[in-house]
C-alpha cells in the first residue's frame, strides 16, 4: 500500500501543480503552453521525489549511528 499511496500523492500533487502553473505563470509574465507548463511540472516532482529520497535515506543513516 505504500507504493500505491505515494503513487497516489505524487500524482494529484503533480495534476495540481500542473493546473496552479497555467494560472500562475501568466500572472508573473511568463507566457507557457499547457506542454510547456507540464515539462516545468515534471522537472519540479522529480526534483521534490529525489530530495524527499535524500532526506530520507540521511535520516535513516544518522538513525542507525
Amino acid at each position: 500500500m505504500s507504493l500505491a499511496e505515494t503513487l497516489a500523492n505524487t500524482g494529484s500533487g503533480m495534476v495540481v501543480s500542473w493546473v496552479i502553473g497555467l494560472v500562475v505563470y501568466p500572472l508573473f509574465g511568463f507566457a507557457v503552453h499547457a506542454g510547456q507548463a507540464l515539462a516545468l511540472t515534471a522537472i519540479f516532482t522529480v526534483v521534490s521525489v529525489a530530495r524527499g529520497y535524500a532526506w530520507r535515506r540521511f535520516f535513516v543513516r544518522i538513525r542507525r549511528s
